[in-house]
């Protein structure tokens, strides 16, 4: 799609001189630039001659408009002749007969008259240099009217590297161009896509950050936090390498399932985690370091790869959306699958090995563990309490639920949510 616009500016030259630049001097070398799939000029006049009938003439002389415009058809083209062997080489005959300007068409004949007289179209017309009616224009910044080109990307190309290679051919192009025309941005996704790329990394680092904390913090062993941590780049490198092999771009949608799967790539690490610190608690000093790891991670491990795989083919339907929605969607649904499926492969790979070399020593039992024994001392009365009014319980949570009817029924039902990628593109 428009992935980069630029305008040309000029104090002293006109709409139509810069439209002659950008459609002869930029448009061409721009359109050659590796993943460029077009590139369309804005605004402007393009010249073009106008050859205006004087009707008296034109009666005068008997002649009809299909006949000039036969007449000025034949005079504007080109006519190749035969060889001629010369010096043992083959020269090609060509007849040159294109207009190159206004003099060249006035002395187009038109017939003959009176007495063997040529008629010219000078004599039944009037010849000029004008523009092209317009569909459109290109105003700058509320300054006037400029002339501008709109670079389009193929679907198939990377747009950042594809904008970076034009933004270096326009500035070779630019040092020949005159003097006082210049070439300023209009548009440029490159903004767009930096942000979306710093977006996702800085939600990785937070992610690592709050897994770090909540494992310090339940666990008290800054070690095993690093298991935990460890997995969620691996899951989401694999994720990216098959992306890169099935030809998937790295757009916002594709960039934001990956950001939203985030959360759910550490829940198995965490889980197991936790499993091995129980077990170390329990039988620590009756089994090797190996063999208790390896039971902790057999007894939790199956259930986790399985509803981690429950979890990747949830977004199987929305491979089924067609026209714009499934465009839109199907990127964050590839990225969303691949990431879920690797990190379900990871549970039952690095996370066990990760804890053999981690989960070791330091490890404090639940009862003398601070936290633990804070949350246990809240949950106990609540647990008694809802146990106890376990019908009114019931009857507060329909209350709840009913009064999410109203909220739900103004939500509206537009599939398609409105995307705040940050950037203006106005038209």
């Amino acid at each position: 799609g428009w992935a980069f616009m630029y305008v040309l500016n000029s104090p002293t030259h006109s709409l139509a001189e810069l439209s002659s630049l950008q459609d002869w001097y930029l448009r061409y070398p721009l359109t050659s630039v590796e993943g460029v799939s077009e590139v369309a000029s804005l605004g402007g006049f393009v010249r073009q001659y106008q050859i205006e009938i004087v009707p008296v003439a034109q009666r005068a002389y008997g002649l009809s408009l299909q006949r000039i415009a036969d007449a000025v058809r034949r005079s504007n083209s080109e006519v190749g002749g035969r060889l001629i062997e010369q010096g043992e080489r083959e020269l090609m005959v060509r007849g040159v007969g294109l207009v190159s300007g206004l003099h060249d068409l006035e002395q187009v004949p038109l017939g003959v008259g009176p007495g063997g007289t040529p008629i010219l179209l000078r004599d039944v017309a009037r010849v000029s240099i004008g523009p092209e009616i317009r569909r459109g224009l290109a105003d700058w910044n509320g300054q006037g009217e400029t002339v501008g080109g709109i670079v389009v990307v193929r679907s198939d190309a990377d747009t950042l590297s594809t904008i970076t290679r034009v933004k270096q051919r326009l500035a070779e192009l630019e040092r020949g161009l005159p003097d006082d025309v210049t070439v300023e941005v209009a548009y440029d996704r490159t903004g767009l896509i930096q942000r979306s790329v710093r977006t996702l990394t800085r939600t990785l680092i937070e992610e690592s950050i709050i897994v770090a904390l909540v494992c310090i913090v339940f666990l008290f062993h800054f070690r095993s936090s690093l298991v935990a941590i460890v997995s969620i780049p691996v899951s989401i490198l694999i994720s990216l390498i098959v992306m890169n092999l099935q030809g998937i771009g790295a757009n916002i949608m594709s960039l934001g399932g990956i950001a939203i799967s985030i959360g759910v790539l550490v829940d198995a690490a965490v889980v197991m985690v936790e499993n091995a610190h129980k077990h170390l608690e329990e039988k620590g000093s009756e089994q090797s370091h190996f063999d208790l790891i390896l039971r902790s991670a057999q007894e939790v491990g199956p259930t986790l790869f399985f509803t981690l795989l429950v979890i990747t083919v949830s977004f199987l339907p929305v491979f089924t959306l067609q026209a714009q929605e499934g465009r839109l969607f199907k990127p964050l649904a590839f990225t969303k699958t691949y990431a879920m499926a690797a990190s379900s492969v990871v549970a039952i790979t690095l996370v066990p090995v990760l804890m053999l070399w981690f989960v070791r020593g330091g490890v404090r039992p639940e009862v003398r563990h601070p936290v633990s024994r804070f949350l246990r001392w809240i949950y106990t009365p609540v647990l008694r309490a809802i146990i106890r009014w376990r019908w009114q319980v019931l009857v507060l949570a329909v209350i709840l639920l009913a009064s999410t009817i109203v909220p739900i029924s103004r939500l509206g039902s537009e599939f398609m949510p409105p995307l705040w990628e940050g950037d203006l593109l106005y038209m």
